[in-house]
């Protein structure tokens, strides 16, 4: 899976359609997450494809959310996203607002990811150390099973994103926090530029 799209064209495309600081962050910390899974799985050729579906995999949230994944091929096209990438991005939102099945590992991945990443990004707001670095996978699990605990969150698509790869939660659990170890810093230096 390789894309013509340079990272400078996708972050312009991005900022064009989102403002909210909330969904930037969002944005960055899909994006450095999906890289380190490519490099953990053995994609690190790919990782510039993965790093790019994970920035956008909500490009048309913000503006469009009733037409979340339905507006996005039209976004994307602004920046001659080739059919994978506005595949692999639509396929995202499998069941909920779009159609397209995730297929390949990377889009399992992006799917399993999304809602977990928000998840634990809830979950390191409420630590004191407001930092993933000392987050336990137990710790996670907790909130994963109170239902209360970011409820937008959606538990169900979680679970069906672990099935999809075939792993156990844990493991899920593991590796994204591991991931999003991997950028906390890189992403919270981005995130400077928007803040203000």
């Amino acid at each position: 899976m390789t894309t013509t799209v340079t990272r400078e064209a996708a972050l312009s495309l991005l900022t064009k359609y989102n403002k909210e600081p909330f969904h930037l962050l969002h944005a960055f910390t899909v994006e450095c997450v999906m890289k380190w899974f490519a490099d953990e799985m053995g994609y690190k050729e790919e990782a510039d494809y993965w790093s790019l579906a994970g920035l956008l995999h909500d490009v048309d949230f913000e503006c469009f959310p009733e037409e979340h994944c339905q507006k996005a091929p039209e976004l994307l096209a602004e920046i001659h996203a080739g059919d994978d990438l506005t595949h692999s991005i639509c396929s995202h939102g499998y069941g909920l607002c779009s159609d397209t099945e995730p297929t390949h590992p990377m889009e399992k991945i992006l799917f399993a990811t999304d809602e977990l990443t928000g998840l634990i990004g809830a979950a390191v707001k409420m630590r004191p150390s407001k930092s993933v670095m000392d987050l336990e996978v137990s710790s996670l699990k907790k909130k994963f099973k109170d239902k209360r605990f970011a409820a937008g969150c959606s538990r169900d698509v979680i679970r069906q994103g672990a099935e999809m790869l075939g792993w156990e939660l844990d493991e899920l659990f593991s590796k994204t926090i591991e991931a999003m170890k991997s950028c906390e810093q890189s992403v919270q230096e981005q995130m400077k530029e928007y803040e203000s």
